[in-house]
């Protein structure tokens, strides 16, 4: 199944029934409401749900939006924070999440897990490839520094992120919805990729899956910290779907497929029809950009 998210034109609509007819007129069945769907834009999302104008994917949490807050804001809340009201407001704002899922018939929810309170790493790596540093002993340097870091530091904020999702997913069962937990492009940013095993062990399917953005797990690759191929092949038997977007060198995403460097054939042996595939590109792409982004990928992993 291809999806599309309105991460693409969210911020320019202020209808969601026209929203989402943009995505239909894309050629797409399917969409995902992304985390920048605002309050506003509920009634018109509803409108084209009932009226079978769009099929609803996937969601990406928060959505909608909390009130008064106008844009993309994953990480507003987090289930890893220090602040016990942090955390409250990322269980209700997941939970409004989770009945919007249900309203408008999506089966799954991508959800961020977390951070880790960290030195800036990804930024300073990031300089270190834009100056043409990548493999340098410096650069390796500040990758053994920044995995000791987080293995030292990442327990607590971790516990407070399982602790989270097992409240969360008493909700979520409830309203027959899943989870999907999303690799991130930031070292400081949780899961670690090498927990990811352990932790959907400890949450089983069919409750809890791993969703795969493509352009993050890139950019995990260009930092140093995992193989890309590898690490989705060792995680692909609790595969529920995609993030699909390019990368251009040496971090910057969201472009639209064959825009980048990604390697999509490297990936197709991992492809399977009945997994949700969602495009997430820039609302900078412009029409004629996101259409061949589109065909290249199909050509490539095929057309279901």
């Amino acid at each position: 199944m291809y999806s599309f998210s309105t991460c693409w034109n969210s911020a320019r609509h202020t209808d969601g029934r026209a929203m989402l007819r943009e995505i239909r007129d894309l050629g797409f069945e399917y969409a995902e409401l992304s985390h920048g769907i605002r309050i506003s834009l509920v009634p018109g999302i509803l409108d084209a749900v009932k009226a079978g104008e769009m099929k609803i994917s996937t969601l990406h949490n928060f959505c909608p939006l909390p009130v008064g807050i106008n844009g993309p804001s994953p990480n507003l809340y987090e289930f890893s924070s220090d602040r016990d009201r942090d955390r409250q407001l990322a269980v209700k704002h997941t939970i409004n999440t989770l009945d919007f899922a249900q309203r408008v018939g999506a089966p799954l929810v991508v959800l961020h897990f977390g951070s880790m309170d960290l030195k800036d790493y990804t930024g300073k790596l990031k300089e270190l490839l834009e100056r043409g540093e990548k493999g340098t002993p410096k650069f390796h340097k500040v990758v053994a520094e920044a995995s000791l870091a987080r293995e030292a530091k990442k327990k607590r904020f971790y516990d407070r992120s399982r602790e989270t999702l097992k409240h969360l997913l008493t909700e979520a069962k409830f309203r027959g919805v899943k989870f999907g937990i999303e690799i991130r492009e930031a070292v400081e940013e949780l899961p670690v990729d090498s927990d990811f095993q352990s932790l959907l062990a400890e949450f089983p399917a069919p409750h809890v899956y791993y969703w795969h953005d493509v352009g993050h797990a890139h950019i995990k690759q260009e930092l140093g910290f995992i193989n890309h191929v590898q690490h989705l092949g060792a995680h692909v038997d609790r595969l529920a779907g995609f993030h699909i977007h390019d990368v251009k060198f040496p971090a910057r995403d969201h472009f639209p497929p064959g825009g980048g460097d990604i390697d999509f054939a490297s990936l197709k042996p991992f492809v399977k029809p009945e997994q949700i595939k969602v495009f997430e590109l820039s609302p900078k792409v412009p029409l004629d950009a996101v259409t061949r982004g589109v065909a290249h990928l199909k050509r490539i992993w095929g057309e279901e």
